[in-house]
């Protein structure tokens, strides 16, 4: 049994190295491979993350929203799929909440997420 959990440890570490930390609110590029017939192609998927969910490392999913042709779409990506080949942090968001379902009724310019601004300290300046 012991055997078991330790393979799993080490499978999630290798995989999580891979992937970078992200929040709710971040906006993410998530590249994955999808399979048609015999075929391999790697499709991107850019959204913002509304929710991590999930307390394993096994079972814990990000769900990504976009809106494409005026229609929202959302889609639940599982952390150690082998499907993703990689994902991108494009913006961090400004949010204060950890699941932004909110931004399902919110259209236009309301529907943005504020960019999180960074401070440079005067070590990082010069």
């Amino acid at each position: 049994m012991d055997l078991i959990k330790l393979v799993e440890q080490s499978f999630a570490n290798e995989k999580a190295a891979q992937i970078p930390s992200f929040k709710a609110g971040d906006t993410v590029t998530v590249t994955y491979r999808i399979k048609e017939g015999d075929k391999d192609r790697l499709q991107k998927f850019r959204g913002v993350v509304i929710q991590i969910s999930g307390a394993t490392p096994f079972t814990r999913t990000f769900t990504v929203r976009k809106v494409s042709g005026g229609v929202g779409v959302e889609r639940i990506f599982p952390f150690q799929s082998p499907f993703i080949d990689e994902v991108e942090v494009n913006k961090v968001g400004k949010v204060r909440r950890a699941r932004i379902f909110y931004l399902r009724n919110l259209s236009g310019k309301k529907a943005r997420i504020q960019e999180k601004k960074f401070v440079k300290t005067a070590a990082e300046q010069e």
